[in-house]
């Protein structure tokens, strides 16, 4: 609770009072806001910091990142916690790997992006355009074909714009091109460090998660820098993460197969301009089928953020 408070503030007083002394200063804050604010939805949809839903996400409603519905991110990231299904093309919403024969029907354009977005440099400048683009047009499609669940969470979420917007406008005097070019593009790509190696193929699912042990960008990330450790107790709340990380650090990276990194600053001269992995998923949908979508399990009526917390999913029975 204390933290959006901060967050909120802190992003109100570098529109009203940094912007107008310091712009480039407040640029950079509202930024790192954007990011913070991007965390704190995270941590609410695993069910933090109250057992009331509704609660919860009143505390995140305003989307000062502007781009993602915040139960349209509910949604996505919890069928992204089956573990069984991680980096999967077609089960997985989060994964950056691309079906053999999906691939194969790209122009060549965006299999040049793609090819350059595998690169953490490429990932921080591409990545919000590409991932913002895609997710905007699937959306659309899902809306116009009848999705009332997709529908009400844009329509909240216009609700929100709706205060940030003028606020932004007419409060701060920032134009709305600056600030989706600065705060949210830059926001954006902060959250991009911590996404690029989150995960990767693996035969053994506790081998697809990372864990980036220490970072100064720790507490923008609300410690989901320890990746693997949130995986496997999504509804730990950030601050306790470290901790359990501490306690058992040689049997977390046993568990993970030793899928770890030092910082972010050694995955950045590894693969600033190297990518990290293919473009198409090295395994799995090397031929045309249908996806095995599922909803995971939640302790309430619906993934539309009335229920209560939710709990882990768990991928389709084969």
């Amino acid at each position: 609770m204390f933290l959006a408070f901060f967050c909120y503030g802190t992003w109100l007083a570098a529109g009203l009072f940094l912007w107008p002394s310091y712009p480039l200063l407040a640029l950079v804050v509202l930024a790192l806001m954007a990011a913070l604010q991007s965390s704190l939805a995270h941590e609410v949809l695993h069910g933090h910091p109250t057992r009331n839903a509704q609660l919860n996400e009143a505390f995140v409603f305003l989307p000062i990142g502007l781009v993602w519905p915040f139960r349209r991110f509910k949604t996505i990231h919890l069928r992204h916690h089956a573990d069984e299904r991680l980096t999967d093309p077609l089960d997985d919403p989060e994964s950056y790997y691309k079906a053999l024969w999906h691939h194969d029907e790209l122009p060549p354009a965006m299999k040049f992006l793609l090819k350059i977005n595998n690169t953490m440099i490429g990932r921080l400048i591409l990545g919000p355009w590409l991932s913002c683009i895609g997710f905007f047009i699937d959306d659309a499609k899902q809306v116009l074909a009848g999705d009332k669940m997709i529908r009400k969470a844009w329509l909240l979420h216009a609700v929100g714009l709706a205060v940030v917007l003028p606020v932004v406008q007419f409060g701060f005097g920032i134009p709305l091109w600056l600030y989706i070019l600065v705060p949210v593009w830059l926001g954006q790509s902060l959250i991009s460090i911590r996404t690029f190696a989150e995960h990767q193929w693996s035969e053994h699912p506790e081998g697809r998660t990372v864990i980036v042990e220490r970072s100064p960008l720790s507490f923008l990330f609300l410690n989901n820098n320890l990746h693997f450790v949130h995986h496997k107790s999504p509804t730990v709340a950030w601050y306790r993460l470290p901790k359990l990380f501490r306690e058992r650090r040689d049997e977390w990276l046993r568990m993970n197969n030793g899928y770890a990194y030092p910082n972010y600053l050694a995955l950045l001269k590894a693969y600033a301009f190297k990518a990290k992995e293919p473009i198409v998923h090295p395994v799995l949908r090397r031929t045309p089928e249908p996806g095995r979508a599922f909803k995971p399990r939640v302790r309430a009526r619906s993934l539309n953020g009335l229920g209560s917390a939710p709990v882990p999913a768990e991928p389709p029975k084969e």
